[in-house]
């Protein structure tokens, strides 16, 4: 936390009202922010687990490409989403790598390689 700021929203003398609005938000955007941390996690080691040869076999980039796709969009997300926020369209960008690892690549490189990791 730098300055009074943590995950993009400052705290400040609300009304009580206002008050709750502010925590609620807060408490969404940690939410949000650690699922997506999460998510990032676990596309950067399920590709690091992949054969390398089942990349170019599913018609995909090749494995160090979509590592580090995935290990520099994580970074940049995870930098950007605890400074910004987790709505910030950075980090909105970074996620949407993310997801077209998992989505697309991931399960063709899985079919390709018969669902072993090795």
């Amino acid at each position: 936390m730098r300055g009074g700021r943590a995950l993009g929203i400052a705290r400040a003398n609300y009304p009580s009202g206002m008050r709750l609005v502010h925590d609620v938000y807060w408490w969404v955007d940690w939410v949000l922010y650690w699922g997506i941390v999460v998510l990032y996690a676990w596309a950067a080691i399920d590709c690091a687990t992949r054969k390398a040869s089942a990349f170019p076999a599913a018609d995909k980039l090749t494995k160090p490409a979509w590592l580090a796709i995935t290990i520099v969009s994580g970074g940049l997300g995870a930098l950007v989403g605890l400074t910004y926020g987790p709505t910030n369209v950075l980090s909105l960008i970074a996620v949407v790598a993310t997801l077209v690892y998992l989505c697309d690549v991931r399960p063709a490189v899985r079919e390709v390689s018969g669902g072993s990791r090795w």
